[in-house]
């Protein structure tokens, strides 16, 4: 864990989330800035700064993520019209939160490039 990271904390329960699901390894959490009608945080619990940090023993979280996400999506009955997961790598994707995270968007149409 990193004392300095947003999600670190939320992970820590030291800072407030809305928490919908949670595993040994990971947890997901609504966005307080949503992009869509469903737009949820899955986090590794362990610190991870970016996607390009992963190593042979830490890849396996990027799975559980995303197995999370696809049950929270069938949870939230977006799964069959579809959904989207987004993961940023660094300031020119969009990442502003340096601690790997997965976003789950749906319960809208989606348009490329997103916005």
């Amino acid at each position: 864990m990193n004392d300095d990271c947003l999600f670190c904390r939320i992970a820590q329960r030291r800072l407030p989330a809305e928490i919908v699901a949670e595993d040994d390894d990971v947890l997901a959490f609504k966005d307080v800035n949503p992009q869509a009608p469903t737009h949820l945080l899955v986090i590794p619990k362990s610190h991870i700064a970016r996607l390009s940090d992963l190593t042979p023993e830490t890849a396996r979280v990027v799975g559980q993520t995303v197995l999370m996400a696809n049950r929270l999506a069938q949870q939230s009955g977006i799964a069959e019209p579809g959904y989207r997961l987004v993961m940023n790598c660094g300031p020119q994707a969009g990442q502003s939160v340096w601690h790997l995270h997965l976003h789950l968007l749906g319960g809208r149409p989606m348009k490329w490039p997103p916005g």
